[in-house]
């Protein structure tokens, strides 16, 4: 599987986190927004601006910063 970061994803994929290479309070506020190992996520938005993904039903907005530090598995 390859594993990318999350900035480098485009509008319609689709994916898993593999990965979160932060500090332990950005780690610990991604877990608590639901980003946990293996949850699947969709990219909603991508272009300027925070990265938008679709997470359980619900959408949620990342500043490109943090999105960074997630490294994520393609679904195939």
């Amino acid at each position: 599987m390859q594993y990318l970061s999350l900035v480098n994803l485009h509008v319609g994929d689709r994916c898993k986190v593999a990965r979160i290479q932060a500090g332990s309070s950005a780690t610990r506020r991604l877990y608590e927004m639901g980003f946990n190992t293996g949850a699947q996520i969709q990219v909603l938005k991508n272009d300027r601006g925070p990265i938008i993904v679709g997470l359980g039903g619900h959408k949620i907005a990342l500043g490109r910063g943090l999105a960074a530090k997630m490294l994520v598995g393609m679904d195939q």
